[in-house]
């Protein structure tokens, strides 16, 4: 499947956009996580919300990160409430692909007046 056209990550990004239809700006990023939850919830999505993801290095486990959502076990979503998204915001989720292992990522913004989303992927 072509991973711009991942099902899942539509809906994903769907539901974001219907949060902040609603919702509007100005926000803690929680508040989005817990509309999100309840909107992923009524689209029948299965995640898994501030789910803990060990780190390893050298195949030794060396901690551990919580992500925002995890949805159906294969796409990893990380929300922000910011003004506007900086490339550290963009290189902290693609890291995090990398070092769980995880192949589709979504970044969400819903700190600016329009929603702003990046699909992401992992690179080896």
């Amino acid at each position: 499947m072509n991973q711009l056209n991942n099902p899942i990550t539509h809906t994903i990004i769907g539901c974001a956009m219907a949060v902040h239809n609603n919702l509007g700006t100005g926000f803690l990023e929680v508040i989005y996580q817990r509309a999100l939850t309840i909107e992923m919830q009524m689209h029948g999505l299965e995640f898994l919300r501030e789910h803990k993801m060990p780190i390893f290095y050298h195949n030794t486990k060396i901690g551990s990160r919580r992500v925002d959502f995890l949805v159906a076990q294969q796409v990893m979503v990380e929300i922000k409430a910011v003004r506007q998204m900086d490339d550290i915001h963009l290189a902290q989720a693609l890291n995090y692909l990398k070092v769980f292992n995880i192949e589709t990522g979504l970044l969400i913004n819903f700190g600016g007046t329009r929603l702003e989303y990046k699909r992401l992927f992992r690179k080896e």
